[in-house]
């Protein structure tokens, strides 16, 4: 028995992609376990819509996060294998399918780690899937840590970690991915399970999404080097080489310019694949994207930068458990 979970808030104008793309299933799930945290607007409506076309139950709990949500969800489940999504995304057909054949096929796999890609609707949408989504083929499937948009395990693996952290509100499936991997055997990778979802749709928007990670990792004592480096580049070294060029020797330009082509080399390089989602692109079209990704990149950087201490203000605050303790 494979049960589907997911979490909803306020998701009445997303919600059908999800469902309808549910329905069309190449391997219908046995069971659909949503979690409403008490939505204001018709998402419950729609779900109990939905009721008589899948296999679905509706949970409203009005209050709860997303962690506590799922953690519902898990509990409430009856199948051994439950695979974990997201509102707002649209599955593939096959992506119940192939989520879980690892955990069908293998008695040893206890997670299978799917895959996700941005499904943009404007040129600012598709330079920030191409900024900030990594293409399948840059994956190392060793380390690669699923997000719960597409992500398929074993009900009890997932109990026997504590389920989702709920002291956590946002970065709160890395942990989740890192208690499992502590206890659990390597995760399979599957590349074709893909979630598409859309990306954010203004930079006001996608700063206050990476500010809130960024504060979930200084919560969580995430990435303390990954962090640090950006510190030292954008305190220390941007301003040091910027000197340097003003006041040494010109030269240091060229240090800057080589840096600047190694930080945009990624999103430079992924924009054209990105930009196949969007009809109708013209040369004009390229272009302002193209200028997009080094504001889109900078913007980032800085919410983090933001968000990153006042992660770690609260962790001082609340003294939260220590999730790497066993």
């Amino acid at each position: 028995m494979i049960s589907v979970i997911a979490t909803v808030l306020n998701e009445g104008e997303h919600l059908h992609s999800l469902l309808h793309s549910l329905e069309h299933q190449t391997r219908r799930p046995d069971e659909i376990i949503i979690v409403d945290g008490g939505s204001h607007d018709d998402t419950v409506a729609i779900l109990h819509r939905y009721t008589g076309r899948l296999p679905l139950r509706v949970l409203v709990e009005p209050g709860s996060s997303i962690s506590q949500g799922r953690n519902i969800a898990l509990r409430a489940a009856r199948g051994e294998v439950v695979a974990i999504t997201d509102a707002g995304v649209r599955l593939q057909p096959d992506w119940l399918e192939q989520i879980t054949a690892p955990l069908r096929d293998n008695p040893a796999v206890t997670v299978a780690g799917g895959f996700f890609t941005a499904d943009p609707q404007t040129l600012f949408e598709a330079a920030l899937g191409a900024t900030t989504l990594p293409l399948a083929h840059e994956i190392t499937p060793a380390t690669f840590l699923p997000s719960s948009r597409s992500v398929a395990l074993r009900r009890q693996a997932a109990l026997d970690v504590g389920g989702y952290p709920e002291w956590l509100d946002y970065c709160e499936d890395l942990i989740f991915d890192l208690r499992l991997q502590q206890t659990q055997p390597p995760f399979a990778f599957v590349p074709g399970a893909v979630a598409h979802f859309r990306p954010r749709p203004t930079l006001a928007a996608f700063f206050k999404q990476y500010y809130r990670y960024a504060r979930g990792d200084g919560k969580a004592d995430l990435w303390r080097k990954r962090h640090a480096i950006r510190y030292i580049t954008y305190l220390l070294l941007l301003p040091g080489l910027l000197l340097l060029a003003l006041l040494v020797h010109p030269a240091a330009w060229l240090l800057l310019l080589a840096g600047a082509a190694v930080y945009l080399a990624a999103p430079y390089r992924r924009l054209p694949l990105v930009l196949r989602a969007l009809p109708a692109v013209t040369p004009a079209d390229r272009l302002r994207a193209l200028l997009w990704l080094p504001v889109i990149r900078i913007t980032g950087d800085v919410a983090k930068m933001l968000g990153y201490p006042a992660g770690w203000r609260w962790r001082w605050q609340q003294r939260p458990p220590d999730w790497r303790a066993r």
